[in-house]
């Protein structure tokens, strides 16, 4: 917990400075601290995500930026700033503060941590963007601009990734100067996401506060535009975010294009990032095809949508039975699955025409375009995965919306309280979770409080490794363990190479004496075959 602390100390200070050297460009945009440090947030993120197309983003990008970060605050006195929150604030900010470096103390428990986050901050810290990066390992052509501005602060100001700790404190500030005591009900939700660098933390986040300006009336859209795309590089099923920003700049606010000029470039610079690791403007869809000769292979691209529908069963039913179904099937077996993915899934449903309904009769042109963007995005998610981690930030929007002018700061506090109690005891005591919600998969991964977290957050080390090499490319696989997350790379997942295996190809260097030149695909000779096959026997061996 101290460590987290000091981490956050030491990096909202960095923002802060560079939100202030930011306003010399895009001016004042978000008021207070809190809007320093996001302007910061903004700023920083779209800086390293530049600079990683050509560097890595190691300690020779990470000094220089808390340097420069630091000069600013001390130069402009911005912690002057900092004696202006009032007594009975303060309070209320240290209370939120203790309860996220508690919860954010304890071990990572998504899955997502061990094969997706933690490999592409290793990747982005030790060479940068790669291009074709797809074409090593599926889930890291996403790159997320979260984890590459994770990934510049990873190298000794937070080695334990903890930014979605740090950014759910600086949300808690945002709070308390805004006075949108509404939103002190999310945090003890979102504690769920302090432990790991998950992008959805500052999805969410982002989207509301960009949702809380427009409905308070800040007016300045290039920047909340700008904002929202930048948002939306972070997770794009946050598409109904910029949707709903450009709508409002249309058909409420006085419409020029000149607003839309700084979103546009951020959103281009995402694409760019998009096609350099993957291929394809957006990941993971193939639209747009641009004839790259680096994009994944097909058949994988191919497997990997199949995937995503069984997903959206919960794996309960093969892709061979989906195919099966009909509307009516795909609609009822999707309501109706076994354990708390019905729960969620019936309750996204009743949400949504609940809000629709909600909309028509408040008859305010403002609701009603969040409305249609929510359910744009919804029936894309519906299309696509209908996986509840793509729809979950839909909840609190429908929340913040329908609530936002009638739940007062008394019982905002009341009701975040007893959440913060509910969470926090499921984290002290992880059993419940397991005991009364068995189909809650990621709950069997919590663990119980120990007093080393006091100190510091508890991270896993396994570092157990096999190497190999096939064509030429030299690898690494994890022994008896599914994901790469503390593996050397290059690393692949075990999972990846039997698929390789079974449609015939496999990864290689474009330039195989400079790995940062990028990854292709290859199909495989009879000695590369041979290879892979050796490859998976030792794989399977080492589980026996």
């Amino acid at each position: 917990m101290l460590l987290i602390l000091f981490s956050a100390i030491f990096l909202i200070t960095t923002l802060m400075g560079w939100g202030k050297l930011a306003e010399i460009v895009v001016g004042e945009n978000l008021s207070g601290i809190s809007g320093n440090i996001l302007t910061g947030i903004f700023s920083i993120g779209l800086i390293f995500t530049v600079l990683s197309f050509f560097i890595p983003l190691n300690l020779y990008v990470e000094t220089p930026a808390i340097l420069i970060g630091i000069f600013y605050f001390f130069k402009d006195k911005l912690y002057t700033n900092c004696f202006k929150i009032s007594k009975r604030d303060s309070i209320v900010l240290g209370i939120l503060a203790i309860l996220i470096l508690f919860s954010g103390s304890f071990y990572p428990f998504i899955a997502d941590h061990f094969g997706y986050y933690v490999p592409t901050i290793k990747w982005l810290t030790e060479y940068g963007l790669i291009k074709g990066i797809s074409n090593l390992d599926l889930v890291l052509g996403q790159m997320s601009v979260w984890h590459i501005v994770q990934a510049g602060f990873s190298n000794f100001a937070d080695p334990f990734f903890k930014l979605n700790a740090i950014l759910l404190i600086i949300y808690g500030m945002y709070i308390v100067e805004n006075k949108s005591w509404i939103q002190i009900i999310f945090i003890p939700i979102l504690l769920v996401f302090s432990q790991s660098p998950s992008p959805d933390l500052p999805a969410i986040v982002f989207s509301l506060i960009i949702l809380n300006e427009i409905l308070s009336g800040n007016k300045n859209l290039s920047f909340l535009f700008a904002f929202s795309v930048f948002t939306f590089s972070i997770k794009p099923t946050v598409i109904w975010l910029p949707l709903f920003v450009l709508l409002y700049s249309i058909f409420i606010s006085k419409f020029q294009y000149k607003k839309l000029i700084f979103g546009s470039l951020v959103f281009l610079l995402f694409i760019i990032k998009n096609i350099w690791t993957f291929g394809y403007p957006v990941f993971p869809f193939t639209i747009f095809d641009l004839g790259i000769s680096w994009k994944p292979n097909p058949e994988l691209l191919k497997a990997s949508s199949q995937f995503a529908k069984v997903k959206t069963f919960d794996e309960q039913y093969s892709y061979a039975e989906i195919l099966e179904f009909s509307w009516l099937d795909y609609i009822k077996n999707w309501l109706f699955l076994d354990g708390i993915k019905s729960v969620i899934n019936i309750s996204f449903v009743t949400s949504l025409i609940g809000f629709t309904v909600f909309s028509i009769i408040k008859r305010k042109k403002i609701i009603s375009l969040i409305c249609i963007s929510i359910l744009i995005k919804s029936i894309l998610v519906l299309l696509f995965s209908a996986q509840y981690r793509f729809f979950i930030d839909v909840f609190f929007v429908m929340f913040f919306v329908v609530f936002f002018e009638s739940l007062n700061k008394k019982y905002a506090l009341l009701i975040g309280s007893g959440l913060a109690i509910i969470f926090v005891g499921l984290f002290s005591y992880p059993k419940i979770v397991q005991q009364f919600i068995p189909s809650f998969r990621l709950g069997r991964n919590l663990t119980q409080f120990e007093v080393k977290q006091v100190l510091k957050p508890s991270y896993y080390i396994y570092n157990q490794y096999n190497s190999f090499k096939i064509g030429d490319l030299k690898f690494n696989v994890s022994k008896r363990y599914p994901f790469s997350f503390d593996t050397p790379i290059p690393a692949i997942s075990e999972s990846y190479i039997i698929d390789y295996q079974k449609e015939m190809f496999f990864p290689q260097l474009i330039d195989k004496r400079n790995l940062k030149k990028g990854f292709i695909w290859k199909k495989l000779n009879i000695k590369e075959k041979k290879e892979v096959d050796k490859t998976i026997e030792i794989i399977k061996k080492s589980y026996q």
